[in-house]
């Protein structure tokens, strides 16, 4: 399945948000990303569809756990991608807004053999 890239960013943000306090809620997601909550009902709802996301009878989100392994990666990809800016001297917050668009179009092939470069470097 082929997800659009702000798919992407609510699954990475709701895994953050849930490795950060045991409930996340739609009104915590809409704060982070600085979106309307209209907008993140509307993501949820198609992150449900795709069982990707499950909301329970309090309105808590958790990740499935296909949920879960597609925002580790992204997430993954996003940390690798800032450290590896930041290492040829981008600052932090430069780096961090490229990593999260760069995350999103980066093949596997080349997200792999920048890890692989990393950590021959020593700069995991």
């Amino acid at each position: 399945m082929v997800m659009q890239e702000s798919g992407e960013m609510y699954l990475e943000t709701i895994y953050v948000l849930s490795s950060q306090s045991s409930s996340v809620r739609n009104v915590d997601a809409a704060e982070e990303m600085g979106y309307s909550k209209p907008s993140v009902c509307r993501a949820v709802g198609l992150l449900r569809k795709d069982v990707l996301l499950l909301m329970d009878e309090a309105g808590e989100l958790k990740l499935t756990e296909a949920g879960e392994e597609k925002a580790k990666r992204i997430y993954e990809r996003h940390t690798v991608l800032s450290k590896l800016l930041m290492n040829l001297g981008v600052d932090e917050a430069t780096a961090n807004e490229d990593a999260c668009r760069i995350e999103h179009y980066i093949s596997d092939c080349s997200f792999e053999a920048i890890k692989a470069h990393m950590r021959r470097c020593g700069t995991e």
